[in-house]
C-alpha cells in the first residue's frame, strides 16, 4: 500500500480542505457551452436547453438502462452489508468519520472504482449530455461513490442541508451530477434539492448578506419557499452547475430509500500528468480520493473484494488512460 499512499499525493489537493471531488481539477480553463460553437446538441432538446440556462440543472431522461440501474442499487445494498427488506440493518453507525459534518448521517456510500459504478460512467447517453454541457467531447469522469439516503427515525435525523462544493465568488466552470437508481418522485423521501432562484439571482443576494458569510453554506432564511426538490426516476440523470446552492433533502419518508450515484464530468487535463497518473492508479488500484468530504472505507473492500473494472474504449479515455 506503500506506493498507492505516495500516488494520493497526486490528486487534486485543492480540496483537502474544503468539498468538492479531487479527482478532476477544481475549475476548469474552458468555458461551459455557450452554443458559439455552432454544433448541434447530441442529448438536449432546444428547450431543455433553455430550461438549463435558465435553471443551473437538467435532467437526462432515461440516461442508463434499467437492468443496469437494478444491479448498481443491488451491489451498493450489498457493499453496505445492509438489506433492503430489514429496517433494522439500515442505521449502522458510520465506519468512519465524516470531516464534512453536514454529510454525516446523509448515507455516503464509500465506493469508488466498482465495475457497476465504471458501466454506468461509461454509458454513450451520460457523456453525450456532458459534451452537450461542455461543449466539446474531450472529457474526464469524475471517481465518485454512491448513496443510500434512509428514512429519519429517532436517534437518525438528517435535517438536511444547501450548500456549495465550489466557492461561487470564484466563478467556478464545473458542473456536477447524480444518477437515480431509484424512483425519488416523493418529495418527502431523500433526494436532490437546489434554489435556482439563488442560483439566478447570487450577485444580489450576495449585498444583502454580511461580510463574513459562509462561501460554502449560504443562509436560506426567507428562501425556504424557492427549494425545489428535484424529482427524479431510476435511470435519470440530473446535471447541476456547481454555481447552483444544492444538497440532500431530509427523508421525511415512512420507507423509501434514495439510492445514487455521482457522476459528473469535465474537460480533460491531459496536460496535468501527476492528476492523471493519480487517476489511473485510483482505477487500476481501487483507491478512494482523500479529502474534506471523502473518509473511504477503513474495510478495504474495493481492493480485497473486487477486481479492476473493465473499460470500453470510451471508459479508457474517460479515465484518461488514453488520450482523445
Amino acid at each position: 500500500m506503500g506506493k498507492n499512499k505516495i500516488d494520493m499525493g497526486m490528486a487534486n489537493m485543492g480540496h483537502k480542505d474544503i468539498p468538492g471531488n479531487p479527482s478532476t481539477a477544481t475549475t476548469s480553463s474552458s468555458k461551459l457551452n455557450d452554443r458559439s460553437n455552432g454544433k448541434s446538441l447530441k442529448v438536449l432538446s432546444g428547450t431543455d436547453w433553455d430550461f438549463w440556462k435558465h435553471n443551473g440543472y437538467i435532467i437526462i431522461k432515461n440516461a442508463v438502462p434499467q437492468e443496469q440501474v437494478l444491479k448498481t442499487a443491488n451491489f451498493l445494498w450489498e457493499f453496505e452489508e445492509k438489506d433492503p427488506d430489514d429496517r433494522e440493518t439500515w442505521y449502522a453507525p458510520p465506519r468512519a468519520e465524516m470531516k464534512m459534518k453536514e454529510l454525516t448521517g446523509t448515507g455516503m456510500v464509500e465506493v469508488y472504482n466498482h465495475q457497476y459504478l465504471w458501466d454506468n460512467r461509461q454509458m454513450p447517453r451520460v457523456y453525450d449530455a456532458f459534451v452537450d454541457i461542455w461543449g466539446t467531447e474531450k472529457l474526464w469522469v469524475t471517481i465518485d461513490r454512491a448513496n443510500l439516503n434512509f428514512p429519519n427515525r429517532p436517534g437518525h435525523e438528517q435535517q438536511g442541508f444547501i450548500h456549495w462544493d465550489y466557492d461561487p465568488e470564484t466563478r467556478p466552470q464545473n458542473v456536477q451530477g447524480v444518477l437515480a437508481l431509484a424512483d425519488q418522485t416523493d418529495e418527502e423521501m431523500g433526494g436532490f434539492q437546489c434554489i435556482p432562484w439563488l442560483y439566478r439571482n447570487y450577485d444580489s443576494w450576495k449585498s444583502t448578506q454580511p461580510e463574513d458569510r459562509d462561501h460554502f453554506q449560504p443562509n436560506i432564511e426567507g428562501l425556504e419557499d424557492k427549494i425545489v426538490k428535484v424529482k427524479l426516476k431510476a435511470g435519470d440523470l440530473l446535471i447541476f452547475n456547481s454555481t447552483q446552492p444544492h444538497g440532500i433533502r431530509p427523508n421525511k419518508s415512512k420507507n423509501k430509500v434514495r439510492v445514487a450515484q455521482y457522476i459528473s464530468m469535465m474537460p480533460a487535463e491531459e496536460n496535468d500528468d501527476r492528476l492523471r497518473q493519480w487517476r489511473i492508479n485510483s482505477w487500476k488500484n481501487r483507491i478512494a480520493p482523500e479529502g474534506y468530504a471523502f473518509p473511504g472505507d477503513p474495510r478495504n473492500w474495493e481492493q480485497n473484494k473486487y477486481e479492476t473494472a473493465k473499460l470500453s474504449a470510451l471508459g479508457e479515455k474517460l479515465l484518461g488512460l488514453r488520450p482523445w
